[in-house]
């Protein structure tokens, strides 16, 4: 387990799976280069700000920039928020798990 409690194996799948910011796009940076921005550097995501949810469905990987905008607001207010509106990031641009997440909270209000 790595120090968010997310096991090895579903670590190694999440990587696997989100090798792109599941918000904005942005190619991931396992490392950060000597004096580089850390704004794509990969960061672990509970999706729901919950870190008892550890599943395939609520933890992600995001570049620094995202997950430091979104902090321990809900998925649902975020997306609607002037850092997502000023990136072109909307219920459309991501991926497939924050789409899935989406459904989940707003139901059928959301037409993805």
């Amino acid at each position: 387990m790595n120090r968010w409690s997310i096991p090895k194996l579903l670590e190694q799948e999440i990587m696997v799976r989100d090798k792109v910011c599941v918000y904005c796009g942005t190619q991931l940076l396992d490392s950060v280069p000597r004096g580089g921005s850390r704004r794509a550097a990969a960061t672990w995501e509970h999706i729901i700000n919950d870190a008892r949810i550890v599943t395939r469905e609520n933890i992600a990987r995001c570049c620094a920039a995202c997950n430091s905008s979104k902090g321990t607001k809900m998925l649902s207010e975020w997306i609607q928020s002037n850092y997502c509106k000023n990136k072109g990031i909307n219920a459309h641009t991501v991926s497939g798990v924050i789409k899935e997440a989406l459904k989940r909270q707003l139901g059928s209000v959301l037409d993805i």
